[in-house]
């Protein structure tokens, strides 16, 4: 989570030289053809060769990924150890915090509100007649801040809080929302300033409580995570006592992945999930034809739809003119990526160590692009 637009830009590349896709189109591709098949034991031989390269060079403990096609998963697999002190072997069911992958789901779940006529995209968020109110703090404001609006937070245009080494998420972890919210709001301008933002998506989360009247998690998981047939997610614990069954070990390479306040990134950072969780989740808003989609078409349009003055990022979905949605994540002890292709197949990888400042995050989605490419007939470009 802990990075900015131009990684975005670079990722989830695999067919940046397909033909373009124009905006309008990409969430209405053709139909899925009916069935896809599974990959033969030497092409999953061929993959395996591929991630095992992929841990040797970044000392990856674990790594777990699905992909699947019109509504079926068509192919996992994990290498490695979830516990390498109990030499844990790591299999696909094991859990994984998703880091910023969880913006995806957020998203969603705002979109679907909209779609319930609850929330519009010009909703101001802060002041008095507006989502949240005076909740956080009575005015006058700060410049500009009752002036921020759901699409500014869905965007990263609220004009600031970016994820810097002053991102307020990883800050005073012993304030809930409430008290951080309250002590961030700041004198940022909103509006047509790209700045990715942690704490923008934490405030979509108090939005969707705020609304609904239900804690963030239990909303999600009733109004969309059961309609993509995913039951099972949760928001992650903060230490390592705190993991749920069958949770991942989360290794540091010079920093601790149990020194945060996890819990509190909720709704911008904080569910744990299989790779195979995310797929489903994906294939349910991709804009195809199959599965049943969650959302209408034109409301999956406007969500992968980027302004023109952040071309690369919509609202939770990073996209590419070659119709590509996605997002990754990035924390201390995990680096993540869940994938929508121009071709139909949806796909997630995930690990339990990062490695700052170098190209692993760009090589785990390369990663997966190549291992698709090994069943040569899925025509994955």
């Amino acid at each position: 989570m802990q990075f900015g637009r131009r990684d975005f830009v670079k990722l989830a590349a695999g067919a940046g030289a397909l033909p373009l896709l124009s905006s309008t189109t990409t969430a209405q591709l053709a139909p899925n053809p009916p069935s896809i098949r599974p990959p033969s034991p030497a092409e999953c031989g061929a993959m395996a060769r591929l991630a095992h390269s992929f841990m040797d060079k970044y000392g990856v403990p674990a790594l777990s990924f699905a992909i699947g096609y019109a509504g079926t998963i068509v192919h996992e697999d994990a290498f490695g150890v979830a516990d390498i002190e109990r030499n844990e072997g790591v299999t696909p069911r094991h859990l994984f915090r998703i880091a910023s992958v969880s913006k995806m789901i957020t998203s969603v779940t705002i979109f679907r509100l909209i779609e319930e006529n609850r929330l519009k995209l010009t909703d101001r968020v802060f002041g008095p007649g507006a989502l949240l109110g005076t909740d956080y703090g009575q005015p006058p404001y700060s410049a500009g801040i009752d002036q921020i609006t759901l699409e500014h937070l869905l965007t990263h245009t609220a004009g600031g809080w970016s994820n810097d080494n002053r991102d307020p998420m990883f800050t005073h972890p012993r304030m809930d929302h409430a008290e951080l919210i309250a002590r961030t709001l700041a004198n940022r301008p909103p509006g047509q300033r790209y700045a990715y933002s942690n704490f923008g998506y934490c405030v979509l989360g108090r939005v969707i409580e705020k609304l609904t009247g239900r804690p963030y998690a239990e909303h999600v998981h009733t109004d969309v995570l059961a309609r993509c047939g995913v039951p099972d997610m949760t928001i992650a614990g903060n230490t390592r006592d705190q993991r749920q069954a069958g949770e991942v070990v989360y290794y540091g390479q010079g920093e601790t992945p149990y020194s945060m306040n996890v819990r509190r990134m909720d709704s911008h950072g904080g569910w744990i999930a299989t790779p195979a969780d995310l797929v489903q989740f994906l294939m349910h808003v991709d804009g195809y034809t199959k599965p049943a989609n969650i959302l209408r078409p034109r409301t999956i349009e406007v969500m992968t739809t980027a302004p023109s003055y952040s071309p690369d990022y919509a609202k939770g979905f990073c996209v590419n003119k070659s119709g590509n949605w996605w997002h990754n994540g990035s924390l201390p002890g995990t680096s993540t990526i869940a994938v929508r292709t121009h071709g139909g197949f949806c796909w997630a990888a995930f690990t339990n160590t990062r490695r700052r400042n170098s190209d692993m995050d760009g090589d785990l989605d390369n990663l997966n692009w190549n291992m698709a490419r090994q069943v040569g007939e899925w025509r994955v470009a």
